[in-house]
């Protein structure tokens, strides 16, 4: 079967593994998972019991879940195509040095911007703190992804990896919290604006969007939940 991507809207971190995968060019297909109602249902607690996306299911029937977990797994199908890296070389294990900062340093900052934004009971003292708490994280992890690029076009340095996919991914978070002015960390913002030309990101945005798009890779269009439970 060919493989399901399970992505959830809106601007979940799913979205590096769409690009991921129009990158790979290999054929796959996408369902569209709705957050919070749909992601914390039962029925898609039997794709991840967690109720978190992405969640991938594979062309031989397994489903694997967490945003690293995918990435290697289609990083070691595109070893060819230079989105992975060999196990035990220098460059694997810089990768995954970089997604695990991704993954937790910058994706975590966000956390208490996200949950001042969407728990309205809140007062408004205890959402200002949070606010604070986030803005002040997310400055300091631009500062250090900053460092990290230097003069360097990507975040593996002169060649785009499944960093950068997963990057874009998150990095667009900032236009639901403006709580950091990117053009304050310039290689940030080139990194940024490079992949947001990327024909692949492009296609990403349009698919959250609902448009009826085609991708430069190998899409094979959408399937509900329910048919991809059925294939389970």
């Amino acid at each position: 079967m060919t493989p399901i991507l399970f992505y959830g809207i809106p601007s979940g971190c799913s979205f590096g593994s769409i690009v991921a995968l129009e990158w790979l060019g290999e054929p796959y297909r996408l369902s569209r998972i709705q957050m919070p109602e749909v992601v914390q249902s039962e029925a898609f607690r039997r794709i991840n019991p967690v109720g978190e996306t992405p969640s991938l299911k594979t062309g031989d029937g397994r489903v694997i879940s967490e945003s690293l977990a995918i990435l290697n797994h289609l990083g070691a199908r595109g070893v060819e195509k230079g989105l992975g890296f060999r196990q035990g070389t220098s460059d694997f294990d810089r990768l995954n040095q970089r997604l695990a900062f991704l993954n937790t340093s910058f994706f975590n900052a966000f956390s208490p911007l996200w949950y001042a934004l969407e728990h309205d009971t809140m007062k408004p003292e205890e959402k200002q703190a949070l606010r604070n708490y986030g803005a002040a994280n997310v400055a300091k992890v631009h500062r250090e992804l900053e460092k990290m690029l230097g003069n360097n076009p990507w975040l593996l340095g002169d060649r785009c990896s499944l960093a950068d996919a997963y990057f874009i991914g998150i990095a667009r978070w900032t236009k639901y919290h403006d709580v950091v002015d990117r053009k304050s960390y310039p290689a940030v913002q080139a990194l940024f604006e490079r992949l947001e030309n990327d024909p692949a990101v492009k296609f990403a945005h349009a698919i959250e969007r609902g448009e009826d798009v085609k991708g430069s890779g190998g899409f094979a269009g959408h399937v509900s939940l329910e048919q991809a439970l059925n294939e389970i």
